[in-house]
């Protein structure tokens, strides 16, 4: 099955720029999409973007947009979050995941097959 694994996670200061990423191995071939999504202390798990892995198509949050940029190179299999102009409230563990199935919508947590263990990315004031 596909395993994923984030990285780039760490701490850093307000305002400062990190890149995220996730390497997908597995039978990449039946992914149709991945997205990056992220849970802080005591709250749900959000939805940042996700990207069509075929198609480089992106959806993403209209409040983050500007701030947060989604990318895959699928022939390294990789997908990376590109964050800008960090906050505090940005704060959480950031997940990838992925969809190997058709009929699905971005921002449906429920919508995705497979997981990363997460990277934690701690904004400090």
């Amino acid at each position: 099955q596909v395993h994923l694994v984030e990285g780039g996670g760490e701490l850093v200061q307000a305002g400062d720029s990190l890149r995220l990423s996730c390497r997908v191995s597995g039978p990449t071939g039946t992914i149709q999409s991945m997205g990056w999504f992220r849970q802080a202390p005591g709250k749900e798990r959000d939805h940042v973007a996700t990207i069509g892995w075929k198609t480089g198509k992106i959806y993403d949050e209209d409040s983050l947009k500007g701030r947060f940029t989604i990318s895959r190179d699928s022939g390294k299999n990789r997908l990376y979050l590109e964050a800008s102009s960090l906050k505090p409230e940005d704060t959480g563990v950031y997940y990838c995941a992925a969809i190997d199935h058709g009929g699905w919508t971005a921002g449906v947590r429920e919508d995705y097959d497979y997981w990363g263990q997460g990277t934690q990315v701690t904004v400090s004031s």
